[in-house]
């Protein structure tokens, strides 16, 4: 069977932003920025994108479509009989693992788009003083908690990605990602607007873009980088995967810097949206984590403001949005992986071999917040050990890895060939990925991989 590629140029852009932009842009970015010194933050995590995530998304593009292949099969046919398959292995092992608690995670935001729709979130809890974040950490935590609502929510994400991912990359993915992307943009651009003519805007505006050079430390600077490799999807196989699908006349160095700048925008988006309305709703002060922010203080942020269920509806449907995207990505590692390798090209088999397992493990790392939480794996429930384990070791491992690949071991020429279309176009990026991957990018993921256990 022939190799499915993108259909256009706008497509593949479309179909490798989606699956770079998610849950890390929209609610971890924010969070972080908060957590570490507002532009300070803001203005390392900008370095870090363009010192590690472009190179390192220019290897794994290079990987993708030179090796024409799934992210194992791409290092046995550069690497025949020799051990870099087990990269691939990792990349892999990454992606099934966080997709089983991403797809918990895009099921709350489904949960919470109905509830939206319903009015049930906006609901007084007794006790609770209506719109406060009390009332908001009580529903978060009564959703969250509850056995059946989010196990079934997790289920119809599950459908949801089977449905497109029988489509293929052309009726599928790329169908999906020209149609989602652009509603996500302009849902931003909605919000920021919004967000920009509050009463305190401007404060919000100088938190986030004006750094503040006393608060740059290590700290900061090393979780700035692991922010750059998660909200990117580096190591998750998942752009070595889409990659397969380019057209051999796809310039890799432009559509890496293409693809971070767009990923990047979506972030500074978010931080637009986010801070000019805590700022004026006086919301300055609260410590904000991923499910915090996301579930409980824009809830909050939203009772505030007029036309509160519209906001609330537009929101969570912008969350929906980058969480399928990121699903779908994720899913298409494994999914390309066993069609290529079990069922020669079969995307039906392949769906069920990969889909059915995650009808059991996702539901049970739902139930691991809740009915199950005291069953534990080192001491962390099924959901918080599969986040760890994924973000904290495999990740680092596979980029670490990787560039150890890429820049020393792989065919002599390999990457120059790949970023310049073999000699089809002249560019200086090859011998400036070749530098950053050999001796910049590793030093800097082995700084995020021993500042995790630190």
């Amino acid at each position: 069977m022939a190799k499915q590629t993108f259909g256009s140029k706008a497509g593949l852009i479309a179909a490798t932003v989606g699956s770079a932009v998610g849950l890390g842009n929209i609610w971890r970015f924010p969070a972080e920025v908060q957590a570490n010194g507002g532009g300070a933050f803001l203005l390392v995590y900008i370095l870090c994108v363009f010192l590690l995530g472009v190179p390192v998304m220019m290897g794994e593009f290079a990987l993708g479509r030179g090796g024409r292949g799934d992210t194992i099969s791409v290092y046995r046919r550069l690497a025949p009989g020799k051990p870099w398959w087990l990269t691939g292995v990792l990349g892999l092992l990454a992606s099934y693992t966080i997709l089983s608690f991403y797809l918990v995670v895009a099921g709350w935001t489904l949960e919470y788009l109905v509830s939206s729709v319903t009015g049930d979130l906006y609901a007084t809890i007794p006790g609770d003083a209506p719109g406060s974040s009390a009332q908001f950490a009580h529903r978060m935590a009564e959703y969250v908690a509850t056995p059946v609502k989010p196990v079934v929510f997790t289920i119809l994400l599950i459908v949801i990605n089977a449905v497109v991912l029988l489509g293929g990359v052309q009726k599928g993915i790329e169908k999906m990602s020209n149609l989602l992307m652009p509603v996500l943009f302009l849902l931003l651009i909605l919000f920021c607007c919004v967000s920009l003519s509050l009463p305190e805007a401007g404060e919000g505006v100088t938190f986030f873009l004006k750094p503040d050079f006393s608060k740059i430390t290590p700290g900061v600077c090393i979780d700035a980088l692991g922010q750059a490799f998660f909200s990117l999807s580096l190591g998750m196989g998942t752009l070595v995967t889409y990659s397969s699908y380019f057209p051999k006349d796809t310039r890799l160095g432009r559509t890496a810097v293409t693809v971070s700048a767009l990923d990047l925008l979506v972030a500074l988006m978010m931080g637009i949206v986010i801070f000019p309305a805590v700022m004026s709703f006086g919301l300055a002060n609260e410590s904000f984590e991923g499910a915090t922010l996301v579930f409980v203080t824009l809830p909050e942020v939203f009772m505030q403001m007029p036309g509160t269920q519209a906001w609330s509806i537009l929101f969570f449907l912008l969350l929906l949005i980058a969480a399928v995207t990121s699903t779908i990505s994720l899913a298409e590692v494994a999914v390309a992986f066993a069609a290529d390798r079990y069922f020669k090209g079969n995307r039906r088999k392949s769906l069920l071999l990969v889909l059915l397992p995650l009808l059991i493990v996702s539901p049970l790392c739902s139930l691991s917040n809740g009915v199950l939480s005291h069953v534990t794996i080192f001491g962390q429930t099924l959901f918080n050990f599969l986040d760890t384990f994924s973000t904290n070791i495999l990740l680092p491992l596979v980029g670490l890895t990787m560039c150890i690949y890429l820049g020393w071991f792989a065919p002599r020429g390999f990457l120059e060939e790949e970023l310049t279309n073999r000699g089809a176009i002249r560019s200086l990026w090859p011998r400036v990925a070749m530098v950053l991957l050999r001796y910049v990018a590793p030093l800097l993921i082995l700084l995020i991989f021993i500042s995790r256990f630190a």
